[in-house]
């Protein structure tokens, strides 16, 4: 599933979080590691330089401070003998990374979150944040380190049977497989948000009775993958709203991985936030896998 796993780095504590969990991945799947640094260069343009020499030597300390990260987390993986490539690159973070994920082959992005508190963890602006709202490759985020690097105990898949839902199902179970680990189906009803529709109201149960029947359905599909692989599942309904149940159930089941879709959204749609999905990246304390 994985050949080759990207890790974009800083030099940050969130990006060598990020390594350590795509070196996990990565030993479990075989596969080879990319760390990338990108120079931001908007900053610092040629033209700019020719002015004031003093930026010429901003820019040597920045790629240099890139040189140092990538080489940083290259010592990290050097005694699990997972291959691994470094690169030093300048341009936009978000575009160059893209990119250079499309031209290497990436099959999957793992970056760090700041872990963020308060008004802040909900603000956009991140690297990270662009990137998951716009790759098209599976992007892993993550802001606490696998525990003693022994990989995922208990995955969980949340699912509305939706085409974008359902995009994260190959992957969360390929993943339990490797990891022997047990996924956990849910599907979260909002009943709340239901009874708010103006055309909804006068047949409301008859429109939950619907949506429950879709919801068994979805985790019944995760549930079926699961049995094909000989992968270990449970199945849970709930009501709510869906990231804040999805968070709760995070927490009371102790889930350590959780693989999600996104919608693959184009042009203007792509970089607005409000899903379920975003609201999970910026809020979960475990690794959170988006795919489109």
């Amino acid at each position: 599933m994985y050949e080759t796993i990207l890790v974009p780095t800083d030099g940050s504590a969130g990006a060598e979080v990020a390594a350590r969990h795509g070196v996990t991945l990565a030993s479990a799947f075989d596969s080879e590691i990319h760390f990338l640094s990108v120079v931001d260069d908007r900053s610092f343009s040629r033209d700019f330089e020719a002015i004031d020499p003093e930026l010429g030597t901003v820019r040597t300390r920045f790629e240099e401070r890139a040189h140092t990260a990538v080489d940083s987390l290259a010592e990290l993986v050097a005694d699990t003998g997972v291959p691994c490539e470094t690169t030093v690159l300048t341009g936009s973070p978000a575009a160059t990374i893209r990119k250079y994920a499309a031209d290497a082959g990436a099959d999957l992005i793992s970056m760090g979150t700041h872990g963020r508190t308060g008004l802040d963890r909900l603000l956009l602006g991140s690297v990270t944040e662009r990137v998951v709202r716009t790759s098209d490759v599976p992007v892993l985020t993550s802001r606490v380190e696998p525990e003693d690097g022994d990989g995922y105990d208990r995955v969980l898949i949340p699912t509305d049977g939706s085409e974008a839902s359902t995009a994260a199902i190959e992957h969360g179970v390929a993943i339990a497989d490797r990891f022997d680990a047990t996924v956990h189906a849910l599907s979260v009803i909002n009943v709340a948000g239901l009874a708010g529709a103006a055309d909804v109201g006068p047949v409301l149960p008859d429109v939950v009775e619907a949506v429950e029947t879709q919801a068994e359905t979805a985790v019944e599909t995760v549930a079926s993958r699961c049995r094909d692989r000989g992968v270990d599942v449970v199945t849970e309904l709930s009501q709510g709203t869906p990231y804040r149940a999805i968070r709760s159930y995070v927490a009371d089941q102790d889930i350590d991985f959780v693989a999600m879709g996104t919608h693959g959204r184009t042009g203007l749609d792509r970089y607005l936030i409000g899903s379920v999905t975003e609201r999970t990246v910026r809020t979960s304390e475990v690794p959170v896998l988006t795919v489109r």
